[in-house]
């Protein structure tokens, strides 16, 4: 996608957030807006696959199929058991976003309908056509958050529908080309959105978002040197899109994520699908990854997180976590105000032996004592797992301006006598609201990680025992020297600078002097 049509579908998309904005805030009319782009997605795609594939040699199109006619009912009785076992759900053709659309601005009988009502069905039907099926956990309850019942849509059920009926048909000017399999402007389009909506919902944002040029780097990490990756994790996979990065590193078969919000629960499988990921090849499941691991045998090639920062967890409340396999073998559980090593630890545990895993934290994690040392010790010296540690600027990250950095982890390292550090802090371009990584600051990264490189001032290999005598402080100040030397100052050479300029202020003193009494005008001085 060039960059203009990149600028025209965001102005689109944002033309159609304008008409919710001021009545609710980003954070909810999110819903609204992703939710009927993943409407429109599914109708042009079912409408797509039965004219292509299973009316081709016919003479008629799937909207044209009469469904009250004893043979319209039959020929979608045939439709609907190819388009289940295929797509996963199922659309009538008067039910299509098309088809809506048409009907709510009068274009079908020349007359405007109201359509709230078919549209509430319309979304519950796409959710009952997959119960029973292999689909039917990847569908369920997707549109929950939609709430077409919602006052702040409307104070009469007219203009609620007004609203509906405007948003919808700004939506279908969008063309987001799917006869074109080699392009993702949807995927592009809902990346934006996701962006720009966490953007503004402050601290929330981060919760569902990793900044895309994070997410792009730590896709890059742990899929380094491999075309194919058999299955990637996140188990604090927000609206998805970190799982959905690495896609663009390699070919990824399955994708698993767990994500304790229900809202960004239901985000994260409309992106999956959005991004072409078939259902079959994604389970994302909705709870606490802590308390609650969803996805118990799972030992996946590489596994990524941004979970949020120092937050409160069951720990010692729990008899039973101090008992579970995920972390009974450190000897302390991670304290109950802060889970990140909660975080590393159940990461570890669902790493297979050939995988990576990389994980954002705040730089707290580096040297906090008590139980979060006990841990960090015991993974260095007895399982000496720790890879990397990469320290990255403040400012960063949706909802939070404290400084972040990356442990990367790896089973079974080829380097397992050093851990590279990289202080990567202090390179960055500084934004209004947010400081970003530039595609230099990020590809620098990468290449010193990917190649061990030691950079002075910026990177350093530091052996097992360099870290035993700093007793497994990880800071990074500790590892690389950034200490920059003040530049010095030669007295006698600007004590001979100063008397030059003394002499040429005299000088101009007595020109100045003499030109005033030419002039017979007051001296300035």
């Amino acid at each position: 996608m060039s960059e203009e049509q990149k600028r025209l579908l965001e102005k689109q998309l944002w033309g159609v957030a304008n008409v919710l904005r001021g009545k609710m805030n980003a954070d909810e009319y999110k819903n609204y807006i992703l939710g009927f782009i993943f409407y429109k997605y599914l109708s042009e795609k079912l409408e797509r696959y039965v004219n292509e594939k299973l009316l081709s040699r016919e003479d008629y199109k799937f909207a044209d199929i009469k469904e009250n006619t004893k043979e319209g009912k039959a020929i979608l009785d045939e439709i609907k058991k190819a388009v289940i076992s295929h797509l996963g759900f199922f659309l009538k053709p008067s039910e299509l976003f098309s088809c809506i659309v048409k009907n709510g601005n009068g274009e079908a009988k020349g007359e405007k309908a109201f359509i709230l009502e078919d549209l509430k069905n319309i979304l519950n039907s796409i959710e009952q056509t997959s119960m029973g099926t292999a689909s039917e956990d990847d569908f369920k309850g997707l549109f929950d958050d939609v709430d077409l019942t919602s006052s702040k849509l409307g104070s009469s059920e007219k203009k609620k529908n007004d609203v509906i009926v405007e948003v919808l048909t700004l939506l279908k000017g969008i063309d987001f080309k799917l006869e074109d399999s080699k392009s993702d402007l949807l995927g592009d389009a809902y990346e934006y959105l996701i962006g720009e909506f966490a953007a503004g919902a402050g601290k929330k944002g981060g919760e569902f978002y990793t900044p895309a040029q994070v997410s792009r780097l730590l896709a890059q990490i742990v899929s380094v040197d491999k075309k194919r990756v058999r299955s990637v994790f996140d188990p604090t996979c927000g609206s998805g899109s970190l799982l959905l990065r690495l896609k663009d590193y390699a070919e990824v078969s399955d994708y698993y994520g767990q994500e304790l919000n229900p809202t960004t629960y239901n985000l994260a499988r409309m992106n999956m699908i959005l991004h072409g990921v078939h259902f079959d090849h994604f389970k994302i499941r909705q709870g606490d990854t802590l308390t609650e691991d969803l996805h118990p045998d799972l030992k996946a090639e590489a596994i990524i997180a941004n979970p949020p920062f120092g937050v409160k967890w069951k720990g010692e409340d729990d008899p039973a976590l101090a008992h579970d396999d995920r972390f009974s073998q450190y000897g302390r559980l991670a304290p109950k105000g802060a889970a990140d090593y909660a975080f590393i630890t159940h990461m570890l545990y669902h790493l297979s032996d050939n995988g990576t895993m990389a994980i954002v934290l705040p730089h707290g994690a580096l040297f906090r004592s008590g139980a979060e040392e006990h841990i960090r010790k015991y993974i260095i010296e007895k399982q000496n797992y720790l890879d990397a540690v990469i320290g990255l600027p403040a400012n960063l990250f949706y909802g939070t301006g404290i400084p972040a950095i990356i442990l990367v982890f790896k089973k079974c390292r080829k380097d397992d006598e050093d851990v590279l550090f990289i202080d990567a802090s202090k390179e960055f371009e500084r934004g209004k609201n947010q400081n970003k990584l530039t595609d230099e600051n990020i590809i620098k990264i990468f290449d010193t990680y990917k190649n061990r490189k030691e950079v002075g001032k910026y990177s350093h290999k530091a052996t097992l025992e360099e870290i035993k005598e700093n007793e497994y402080n990880l800071n990074i100040p500790r590892y690389v020297d950034t200490f920059e030397e003040e530049v010095r100052i030669d007295i006698e050479k600007i004590a001979k600078k100063l008397q030059e300029l003394q002499k040429n202020e005299s000088g101009l003193q007595s020109k100045i002097v003499k030109f005033c009494d030419e002039l017979k005008i007051d001296k300035p001085f």
